[in-house]
């Protein structure tokens, strides 16, 4: 609650204002050139700073770097897309080539596949992202940087961080993790290795679901010279540093610097400081809902799996999880609230069962404090053919749930509405 903020030196708010203001007066020639400089602190234009974003931005990197990575700083933009797209280009250029988990969010499966192709930056994905060997295999001399997610979306198949992070660092390259569905609160990426993390601020960090952000962390531990051919937009000397290169300048926060500098304030993915005001607010009871987001969850795949309607259940947090020995080593103090279960059926079960629910709002969204469904399938994983849906673990029966911190007792009554529509279900209508 007191991370990165101190009461405003101006009247003493205990809260950070916001300021909503596109531009910062000078109060004469000299601070205007010392500031553009870079001699002089201050703020020049919101889309290169704000003091309202740049309150959010210290409470992230402590929450993200605590002590392990002391020097971490963050950048927060516009959605959790711009934020893993700022990210990206930060660190690649045409020719370069990234290592993904293939059990990630659709979204940033598109936007490696399809978006980074356009620019001439290949992608490949490992299937087993927990065998290390696999990652070492795809790896190639132009490869740049790895990928994961620690919780994936929506599978709940954990990834091995840790692992990752030594095969990234073998091959002298950085490793990304989004965070989202962890939180800073279950989960530091930092202290398994991971060099860079992002968020979807629009999930649990804000909460609320009232508005969009992201923001990236770089923990400020990478060594961005010790391989200057495969990073050279870091280690070639810049005429905005006066012919000095970004690892000269600022050392292993050379990344972040450029990515701030360069890739955020010129693409302009700005955060507006509205929205940084509120994902401020909502980090202040962030412990508080994550951990009833996890302890209702986990009384509700429980009861799920105990329901002869349900084929499957996929969440870590189970003992009967193939991934419950990692959730133990990575989320001791709870395995997160979104998760996917299977009914028995196909999709006239699904439907059945998620038009049904009362309680549950049906939404594209996660991470919101109230519970949400949604149909996969026929929604977010729409464009992958049968095949691939079902080689990612997408059946037709799959429902895709964000438990919120309702109560729980309200939140299984509703789920049983649920099951009961798929009860009614007449035999022909199951069959297809």
């Amino acid at each position: 609650m007191h991370a990165g903020t101190e009461p405003d030196a101006a009247f003493g708010s205990r809260i950070p204002p916001v300021y909503l203001s596109a531009g910062f007066v000078f109060d004469d020639f000299d601070q205007a050139r010392d500031r553009f400089a870079g001699d002089e602190p201050g703020y020049t234009y919101s889309r290169s700073g704000n003091p309202t974003t740049a309150a959010v931005e210290r409470r992230l990197a402590v929450l993200e770097g605590g002590a392990v990575a002391p020097n971490a700083e963050a950048i927060v933009v516009g959605s959790g897309q711009a934020a893993l797209s700022v990210a990206l280009l930060g660190i690649l250029q045409a020719g370069d080539h990234v290592v993904s988990a293939t059990s990630i969010y659709e979204g940033t499966r598109g936007l490696l596949r399809d978006n980074l192709a356009r620019l001439g930056i290949e992608s490949s994905f490992v299937v087993d992202a927990n065998d290390p060997d696999a990652w070492r295999r795809a790896i190639r001399p132009e490869t740049r940087l790895l990928f994961a997610e620690p919780i994936p979306n929506p599978t709940n198949d954990l990834v091995d961080i840790e692992a990752i992070a030594r095969v990234a660092h073998e091959a002298g390259i950085p490793l990304i993790v989004d965070n989202t569905l962890a939180t800073p609160y279950l989960l530091r990426p930092f202290e398994f290795g991971a060099d860079i993390v992002v968020h979807s601020a629009s999930k649990f960090l804000s909460g609320h679901g009232t508005a969009l952000g992201g923001v990236i962390v770089d923990a400020g531990t990478f060594d961005y010279s010790a391989r200057p051919d495969s990073f050279p937009h870091l280690n070639t000397p810049q005429r905005a540093l006066a012919g000095r290169t970004y690892v000269e300048t600022y050392g292993r926060s050379a990344s972040v610097a450029y990515t701030r500098q360069v890739v955020a304030s010129r693409f302009g993915p700005t955060l507006s400081p509205f929205n940084a005001f509120l994902l401020q607010q909502g980090l202040e009871t962030l412990s508080l809902r994550v951990a009833q987001h996890s302890r209702n969850a986990l009384a509700v795949a429980a009861w799920l799996e105990g329901r002869p309607e349900v084929e499957s259940v996929d969440y870590a947090g189970l003992a009967s999880s193939p991934h419950h020995v990692l959730a133990l080593k990575y989320l001791p103090d709870g395995q997160g609230s979104v998760f996917s279960f299977t009914l028995r059926g196909g999709e006239p079960a699904a439907r059945a069962f998620h038009d049904a629910l009362r309680l549950f709002s049906r939404m594209t969204h996660l991470g919101d404090v109230r519970s949400l469904v949604l149909h996969p399938a026929s929604t977010t994983h729409t464009l992958l053919t049968e095949q691939e849906r079902l080689a990612n673990g997408i059946g037709p029966g799959l429902l895709r749930l964000s438990i919120g911190i309702e109560d729980a007792d309200d939140l299984i009554r509703d789920l049983a509405r649920g099951l009961a529509a798929v009860r009614a279900l007449e035999p022909a209508a199951l069959a297809g």
